[in-house]
């Protein structure tokens, strides 16, 4: 069985994930496309105190770039991309469609179960709305009911209810969404292109086996329990599938430094002679997404506090990694206040292996960032070990851009 160090596990990792690619002065298109190739999904989340989840992977990895590509993939000719539950809510190639399908059923299956007192007659009203009206939300269908607020503060109304429970099993698509965030429901006719409709549905044991392998390939190198977390499906089957690859020759068994679980190698796996990243990692992004994939290849600990009360928060609201190299060197909680254009650097903690250089690469990361958001000013507050230090580099930072 092949060795490999911790470094080269590192290194692998954040290759397969895109940051060892070249980044185009414009990011095109093109651009795009090879970065979700990395990542295979991306992570949607309503939280917007800084951007959307799914707009900052690309930006880790490609740089600035113009958020029309996402939407012209979402929602233009030809989609390119579509929204599922494929790691959580996410959007992926519109390919993966037909790979779903055994995930669509399942919620079928339990329909009474996830949506509870859903009548069969409101089912298909909304149904029938939807292909006579064309895109809808579900404010479009709110039928007028008393809410409940719970589930971290959504309102489901019936007809909200209806048009997930649909969303789920396949029968509606999402084909973009409005303004304020709401998703726009259609026929999976009307928004996914001919040939992916008509491609055969996958067996459950073919589907795990297809998505096994993607995560594989985003992953690099994983345990069995990262190849069942991209994709969310169980550890056993995940582990099966990845012997079927190892028997095929997809995938090889080595051992990593320090891992206590076996590992599995894609074949087609890069091991850069360095990794030169300088980027600042969402909550979302799939380099932190498993807690114990995270510390096992970077010795950080890292937990998403939005949902922990602010006095119990440790490092603050939203808290972004910052990768140097192949480290995670830092962490940042940060918000973009767009009433004032200003970037705020509300907390700033530098990790044990954070080199002397760090204030300065995170001042410049941070000055790009706000750049990217249309910011005019980036702010640091007097809170975590590295916020002085910050605080220095960010301000030389501005006095180089003005003078």
């Amino acid at each position: 069985m092949q060795s490999l160090s911790l470094a080269q596990a590192r290194r692998i990792a954040l290759a397969a994930q895109g940051f060892a690619d070249k980044r185009h002065e414009v990011p095109t298109m093109r651009t795009f496309q090879r970065t979700l190739a990395r990542t295979g999904v991306l992570q949607v989340d309503s939280v917007n105190v800084l951007q959307r989840a799914h707009y900052m992977p690309l930006y880790s990895r490609m740089g600035p770039y113009d958020v029309d590509l996402l939407r012209r993939a979402s929602e233009g000719r030809p989609r390119r991309v579509v929204e599922y539950w494929a790691h959580v809510q996410a959007f992926m190639p519109v390919e993966r469609w037909p790979v779903m399908r055994f995930r669509m059923a399942h919620y079928a299956d339990r329909e009474f179960k996830w949506w509870p007192g859903i009548e069969p007659m409101l089912r298909q009203q909304v149904l029938k709305e939807v292909e006579s009206r064309g895109p809808l939300t579900a404010r479009d269908l709110d039928d007028g009911t008393p809410r409940v607020k719970g589930n971290w503060g959504w309102n489901w109304s019936a007809a909200r209810k209806a048009l997930d429970l649909l969303y789920m099993t396949g029968e509606l698509a999402i084909a973009g969404r409005n303004g304020q965030f709401e998703v726009r429901y259609d026929l999976p006719e009307r928004v996914l292109p001919p040939e992916v409709l008509a491609a055969p549905a996958l067996t459950e044991d073919e589907a795990v086996l297809e998505l096994v392998r993607r995560a594989a390939r985003s992953h690099g190198v994983a345990s069995a329990n990262c190849l069942a977390d991209y994709y969310r499906i169980k550890v056993a089957p995940a582990r099966a599938a990845a012997e079927e690859l190892v028997a095929a020759g997809e995938l090889e068994r080595v051992s990593v430094e320090g891992w206590r679980r076996p590992a599995y190698l894609h074949r087609d796996a890069r091991l850069p002679r360095r990794v030169g990243a300088r980027a600042l990692l969402s909550p979302f992004d799939p380099v932190v997404w498993e807690r114990d994939r995270s510390e096992a290849l970077f010795d950080f600990h890292y937990r998403i506090e939005i949902y922990t009360p602010a006095a119990k928060r440790v490092h603050g609201y939203y808290v972004l990694p910052f990768l140097l190299g192949d480290r995670v060197v830092a962490r940042v909680d940060l918000k973009a206040d767009r009433a004032t254009g200003v970037l705020l650097v509300k907390g700033a903690y530098a990790e044990p292996a954070a080199p002397p250089g760090t204030a300065a690469e995170l001042a410049a990361e941070l000055w790009q960032l706000a750049g990217w958001l249309g910011l005019d000013d980036v702010v640091v507050a007097p809170r975590g070990d590295l916020a002085p230090a910050l605080a220095a580099e960010v301000d030389a930072g501005e006095a180089v851009a003005s003078g």
